[in-house]
């Protein structure tokens, strides 16, 4: 029995990985095509293009994981349905709901090695790939480089030393000079609170203002608003968007938003956007059983791969519109995230049972 399952389960896993090598191959090739519309712009070139888009493969190979489930199940057990190795398999007593069990223990073991490269390996390539397009497309663009950021503009400078769950900067330094080099004010902070109009909120700082040419004036204050001079795409490149953010790192940013009563509906939009990635690919997979296993059974692999497309689109079109929902009408995020991975786990049970009556 445990023959019979490897057998399956390796199957499965080979045919979803092939799907999911092929629609990542697709997708990155149709990115680099629209990369190149930036080549030429600053000192993007052909190669800086190509290298964007190969550091962004993880990410899109973490996309394309439900479709994968989808179209793998579907080829995979189609072909065993033409093979009559489905057949031969419940002639030994091998019931259909405990095949499908293989696949969805598979499903398991898939989504923690996404969870793996959702928090060690997206996070750095995605980081390094959008601050190396910043600094290629932006004459002397900031690059944050993992947890330090250096920015520079006229006599201001600005170093963080740290982000404190992937977006808080902590240990910041900023430092004026007058045009003839000399100090004339330096600013260190504990954090900062980042609004969207660009004023920083600095908290635990310590301020020296030059009085004289040798001699500082210090002062403790327990928070400071400064007005950041990091233009609208170099801050970006300090903030990192949701999607680029660890999973665990997320889920602490989150609560430190909430905890400060700011607000964070984008951020948990994504948070509960990756908490349903398992869902949704064991959604995938149970809505590909009725196809193979209840009539016709004669479906070709052609038409099984529209049919899983088809599917596919429509899932993650809803997918997106509960995501807008929930921004516009303040909804549950986890509700949202999670209806549609159950709505069709439902479906496909219903499915399933009408096909066997």
């Amino acid at each position: 029995m445990i023959q019979l399952e490897r057998y399956v389960g390796g199957a499965a896993l080979r045919g979803i990985l092939l799907v999911a090598v092929g629609l990542t191959a697709l997708f990155s090739l149709l990115e680099f095509v629209q990369q190149l519309s930036s080549v030429g712009q600053g000192s993007y070139g052909l190669i800086d293009a190509l290298v964007y888009v190969l550091l962004t493969v993880p990410s899109r190979f973490l996309d394309m994981a439900p479709a994968s489930m989808l179209l793998g199940t579907l080829l995979v057990l189609g072909g065993l349905a033409r093979n009559s190795e489905l057949t031969a398999l419940r002639a030994l007593g091998i019931s259909e709901q405990r095949i499908v069990g293989w696949i969805l223990k598979l499903t398991v073991l898939i989504a923690v090695g996404l969870f793996l490269l959702a928090e060690f390996v997206i996070p750095p390539a995605e980081q390094y790939a959008q601050g190396r397009r910043g600094a290629e497309l932006a004459a002397a663009a900031p690059v944050r480089n993992g947890d330090s950021f250096w920015a520079a503009r006229g006599r201001q400078y600005l170093n963080v030393q740290q982000f404190q769950d992937g977006n808080v900067p902590t240990d910041i330094d900023i430092y004026a000079f007058a045009a003839d080099g000399t100090l004339t004010r330096y600013i260190h902070a504990a954090r900062a609170d980042v609004q969207p109009d660009g004023i920083w909120l600095l908290e635990d700082v310590t301020r020296r203002t030059a009085v004289s040419a040798s001699q500082l004036h210090a002062e403790h204050l327990a928070s400071l608003p400064w007005r950041s001079f990091l233009p609208q795409r170099q801050a970006q490149l300090l903030i990192l968007p949701p999607e680029s953010m660890p999973p665990l790192a997320l889920w602490r940013y989150v609560r430190d938003l909430e905890r400060r009563g700011q607000p964070a509906a984008r951020y948990e939009e994504e948070l509960w956007a990756k908490i349903a990635i398992p869902f949704a690919m064991a959604a995938m997979v149970m809505i590909a059983v009725p196809f193979v296993f209840g009539p016709p059974r004669t479906q070709s692999a052609g038409q099984q791969i529209a049919i899983g497309a088809l599917i596919g689109m429509i899932f993650t079109l809803c997918q997106q519109i509960a995501a807008r929902l929930a921004l516009l009408w303040d909804l549950n995020p986890a509700l949202t995230a999670l209806t549609p991975p159950l709505l069709l786990m439902a479906l496909a049970v219903w499915l399933f049972r009408r096909a066997h009556r």
